[in-house]
């Protein structure tokens, strides 16, 4: 065998070697057959704060993620305004087309939903009132050792039920800082926690706690913290790089970072750093659930594709607006007025194929036939490629190729705010992490870049990347929002101009159509595979990439 032979056969070796450390690297979860003929529909009320009805939401989210061990039981109806809105939406669309018949609970009932699942707790965790962080620990403790989670005031009912007191953390943890308390839960339970899925439980911070996702933290026996990502506090960060490094690579945070202790940029691209995917939202809700409840056996994936891949369309000298929502569906304007008046791109969380599966089906059944959906964001999930390494980068693109072939994805959504947001820095993309999407992805129609407007432009083949020259805010009125893009179309004399546009979560699409009916200047909008072929024929943009003098921001 020749030398360049054999080494051809490494390569092949080694990339399948990757593609099977990859496969065994992503979470496995169980699944249902087939969703149940019944289910425990216990509501909750609007009320999140630790002095009101934290410690019964508590006591049922812990309650929750331990009977859906043993299959899809308990669904939780949440409050009409929670921030993820399709949780109210799905209890229908689970009735009627995965055929649940729905067992509905009262409200502020806890003594019936204990009598008919308390026994699948061992007993129970009791948490200090005084000591906020000892309900996240209380959470890692209940879902390694099968407890409840209850406090002081719960122990009569925990008694009445049989549940007694397994593990009690009042005064365990009296003057303690959080570096301290989450040290010793880490000392204590972490070896027995997964390594799958880790839960930081943050985003809403002090007297108030919307702990939504900690059902499936305890279901997968996830260790449970809001440590710091701030280098301000760096016993905490030091405790945070420990944690993620002992994960799996590939694996998947669950939750969002601490809106009392660190940005969403620090603990992003700390994440990334070791090659994980964030799952965002800290009261993403009902998941334990969700997550086994199969695609019904008559539904497919489909986007609304209006062109081919190698469809060759000829621009006309006008201007070409594309709009694009992201934030996940789930907290944006799905539900709102508007939706289907004008095309629209949607970015889907793509682990949700396996996470959240009826809910992807919820989104694609009820879609216009303006809605088209893209991947992102910047790959399984959410983080910024800067801040990956290359060979977890590839890795992770491996499966974000396999998701996007299911999902029926043509275009890839970056986002990076590992050295700057919309405010300070930068978020362009620098030509080495250009190359990489380019060679990870060689069939998709083109990649979109940014948040707030970024710089990033380039055009390989037929592929474009374009990033968005308008950032919509979700209270910017409507004049000055036609104004903004007016100038930018004076400024922009060239034609074709490509206008990408990204509208900020719940901004309405009827608010967004206003906006261009608004404009003074003729422009066609349209649907963002068609954007992209008509950007691929007609370069008027300039390639660029992040510039070594560009400025840096690594708190953003």
């Amino acid at each position: 065998m020749s030398s360049q032979i054999f080494l051809r056969l490494l390569l092949v070796l080694g990339l399948c070697a990757g593609s099977a450390r990859l496969t065994a690297k992503t979470p496995e979860i169980q699944r249902a057959e087939r969703a149940p003929a019944t289910a425990a529909l216990i509501p909750l009320s609007d009320n999140w704060r630790l002095d009101g009805d934290v410690p019964a939401h508590a006591t049922l989210l812990s309650l929750q993620g331990l009977a859906n061990r043993a299959g899809p039981q308990i669904y939780l109806q949440y409050p009409a305004d929670w921030q993820w809105e399709i949780a109210g939406p799905l209890i229908d669309f689970l009735h009627d087309r995965h055929g649940i018949e729905w067992q509905r609970y009262e409200s502020g009932d806890l003594d019936t939903p204990l009598r008919d699942f308390g026994h699948v707790a061992k007993g129970v965790v009791v948490w200090d009132k005084d000591v906020r962080s000892s309900l996240i620990v209380a959470f890692t403790i209940a879902g390694v050792e099968d407890l409840l989670v209850v406090n002081e005031d719960q122990l009569d009912l925990a008694a009445r039920h049989g549940l007694e007191i397994k593990k009690d953390l009042r005064g365990q943890f009296t003057g303690q800082g959080d570096a301290d308390i989450y040290q010793w839960a880490y000392d204590e339970y972490y070896e027995r926690c997964s390594r799958d899925f880790y839960t930081v439980l943050g985003g809403h911070h002090g007297i108030n706690m919307q702990p939504g996702v900690a059902d499936f933290g305890v279901q997968q026996r996830a260790f449970f913290s809001d440590l710091s990502a701030n280098p301000k506090h760096p016993r905490e960060l030091a405790l945070l790089n420990k944690v993620l490094a002992g994960q799996n690579p590939a694996s998947v945070v669950l939750g969002w970072h601490s809106y009392g202790k660190d940005t969403e940029g620090q603990h992003t691209t700390l994440t990334g750093s070791y090659g994980l995917r964030m799952e965002g939202l800290h009261n993403l809700p009902n998941v334990s659930f969700t997550s086994q409840i199969p695609l019904t056996p008559d539904f497919t994936y489909e986007t609304n594709h209006t062109v081919e891949p190698d469809a060759e369309l000829v621009p006309e000298e006008k201007v070409y607006v594309a709009a694009l929502a992201t934030d996940s569906m789930g907290i944006g304007a799905w539900t709102k007025p508007g939706r289907g008046r004008i095309p629209y791109g949607w970015q889907v969380l793509m682990n949700w194929s396996w996470m959240n599966p009826p809910a992807l089906q919820f989104f694609y059944e009820s879609k216009t036939p303006n809605d088209y959906f893209v991947g992102g964001l910047s790959g399984p999930g959410y983080m910024y490629p800067k801040s990956v390494p290359e060979d977890k980068f590839r890795l992770l693109m491996a499966d974000a190729r396999e998701l996007m072939e299911t999902l029926d994805l043509r275009v890839m959504e970056i986002m990076d705010y590992s050295q700057g947001n919309r405010h300070v820095g930068n978020t362009d993309l620098d030509k080495r992490t250009v190359d990489l999407y380019y060679e990870e992805f060689p069939d998709v129609l083109g990649f979109i870049n940014g948040y707030g407007t970024a710089r990033t432009f380039d055009l390989r083949g037929d592929q474009p990347m374009l990033s968005y020259d308008y950032y919509l805010g979700v209270e910017r009125p409507t004049e000055e929002a036609a104004a903004d893009l007016e100038e930018l179309i004076r400024l922009n004399p060239g034609r074709p101009y490509f206008l990408l546009m990204h509208v900020r979560e719940r901004t309405t699409i009827e608010q967004v159509a206003n906006i261009l009916d608004n404009l003074s200047d003729s422009v066609e909008v349209v649907p963002l595979d068609r954007f992209l072929r008509l950007a691929a024929a007609a370069k008027t943009y300039r390639t660029r990439y992040q510039q070594p003098e560009d400025p840096i921001d690594h708190n953003p």
